[in-house]
């Protein structure tokens, strides 16, 4: 039968050929031969965070990489899981990965593997190399904005160089242009940086403390801050983005459908970033900003990314989170992975931050690092458990309202359906 069969195909081979070629043809790992498909999980649990609300008793259903149903637990018909892998963890919380919208991967060279083990499934690597969306399933999905757009001696330069980590610009047309040339080379949001130096206690800043003077603005109706130059004993501060190039970069942005993320930490970037409309601010601020910028930037629905833990030595940090969440105002999950203390997944203080300073419920910040985010990344289903969402699921021993930072260990994760930690 074999010879029938390898005879006509390699017809003037001689015989030891035609077996050799035939052996290669079946056992070779090549796309030529179909690729394994993952057997479909089935995962039970005790409880369940979807994305939106924690839900009890309901079991979910992974194939083909994605969630194929989240439903009661009895209505998975036990005669139909003959083809099934089922895993049963017990007193457990299962949540979609969480998504960390500040990350330095490539500036530290942080190792994906390590972030997505804990609890990490999808980054925004910010500020270094840009390249195409890759990752997903059983690696971590990254996303990324390329380096930062600034002015020439302006930060990150003045501290960082710009070697894979800036980019400096002259010109509103010179903005517009590189811009597009990031986008084109894949990035999903373009950071800029608004950043004049001197927050007390920003880890960023060379400078100590502040030296500015505070007038009132009648264009404004507040105090608007005053630039270092004016008053004759301040230290020079490094030179900022103008507004109009800020407009120029937003606007080009938003034509081709990216937001745009600004480093803001003081009131002069901060005015600039609402003048010029920016979609989010990179940072909660260092410096306390004063309630009406703070309230205009909500009216705009600009979104902050958390990062409290990395700058909870500035002096504004607690009154602007205070604020920013009295007014209505939304944070964004972001622990500034890469930098110096934070641990390389999820940031359980990061989290407590958000509860205590922001004044969030759990489920609220559990939101703001899932399917808010996945939102704001304009891809809903990313951060969800529901029919269709990315099987990006992780899940600890507990319930975690009983203890956080067992989320810094994740006991389950999953990645596009493919499991890379199980300690159940």
């Amino acid at each position: 039968m074999l010879q029938q069969i390898i005879n006509p195909v390699f017809a003037g081979f001689s015989v030891q050929a035609k077996y050799f070629i035939l052996i290669v043809f079946l056992f070779s790992p090549f796309p030529c031969v179909a690729e394994e498909v993952s057997m479909p999980i089935l995962l039970h649990a005790t409880r369940v965070f979807d994305g939106y609300e924690i839900r009890t008793n309901v079991s979910i259903l992974v194939r083909n990489g994605q969630v194929a149903q989240i439903a009661p637990r009895e209505s998975f018909n036990a005669n139909n899981n003959d083809n099934v892998k089922i895993i049963d963890l017990g007193d457990a919380t299962v949540l979609p990965g969480f998504i960390e919208l500040h990350a330095h991967l490539s500036y530290q060279n942080v190792p994906e593997n390590t972030v997505l083990k804990h609890g990490i499934t999808t980054i925004r690597d910010l500020g270094g190399p840009v390249h195409k969306p890759y990752g997903g399933t059983g690696s971590l999905r990254v996303l990324t904005s390329g380096p930062i757009i600034t002015v020439p001696q302006g930060y990150p330069i003045v501290k960082l160089g710009a070697t894979g980590i800036a980019i400096a610009v002259s010109t509103p047309e010179e903005a517009r242009q590189t811009v597009r040339n990031l986008i084109e080379a894949g990035a999903v949001v373009i950071k800029i940086a608004l950043e004049p130096g001197g927050e007390a206690g920003a880890p960023w800043s060379s400078h100590h403390g502040h030296t500015h003077h505070d007038q009132p603005d009648k264009a404004h109706g507040h105090a608007r801050h005053q630039p270092a130059h004016k008053a004759s004993h301040a230290k020079p501060k490094w030179p900022l983005l103008s507004e109009e190039t800020v407009k120029a970069i937003v606007d080009e942005a938003h034509k081709n459908n990216r937001k745009v993320s600004a480093h803001v930490a003081e009131v002069t970037g901060v005015e600039i970033a609402i003048d010029a409309g920016i979609d989010e601010w990179a940072h909660i601020p260092c410096d306390p900003i004063p309630e009406p910028l703070l309230r205009q930037a909500v009216a705009q629905n600009v979104k902050i990314v958390s990062t409290i833990d990395t700058l909870s030595k500035c002096t504004g940090v607690v009154s602007n989170a205070v604020t920013w969440t009295a007014l209505g105002g939304e944070f964004l999950y972001g622990a500034e992975i890469a930098h110096p203390d934070i641990p390389w997944g999820i940031d359980v203080q990061e989290l407590m931050y958000l509860m205590q300073m922001a004044r969030m419920e759990l489920v609220d910040v559990l939101r703001a690092a899932t399917s808010k985010a996945g939102q704001h990344l304009g891809m809903p289903l990313l951060g969800t458990l529901q029919s269709g969402s990315p099987a990006d699921i992780i899940a600890i021993k507990g319930n975690p309202m009983h203890s956080l930072k067992h989320l810094e260990y994740p006991d389950l994760v999953i990645s596009g359906g493919e499991i890379i930690v199980n300690h159940f």
